[in-house]
């Protein structure tokens, strides 16, 4: 048995196991892909994927931090 059999050229998923959708963003706040992306990954073409991929640090910008609890109820009334 050959190596060439177990490699894999498809380009490897961002995930890094993070998985919070950012309410407004709609972009997963680990891998910065939205729920499509995510779901049809997968199914992708190297060409779609290689796309997405380039467009991720650009999406970083796209997600402000979150604040919680009280604060956040009080900055939106």
């Amino acid at each position: 048995m050959t190596d060439h059999i177990w490699k894999r050229t498809e380009i490897e998923s961002p995930c890094v196991k993070t998985c919070v959708i950012h309410p407004e963003a709609r972009l997963c706040t680990g891998c910065l892909r939205s729920i499509d992306e995510i779901t049809q990954w997968s199914r992708m073409s190297v060409g779609q994927r290689q796309h997405i991929m380039a467009e991720l640090p650009q999406r970083k910008g796209l997600i402000a931090k979150r604040r919680g609890g009280r604060a956040a109820r009080l900055a939106r009334d």
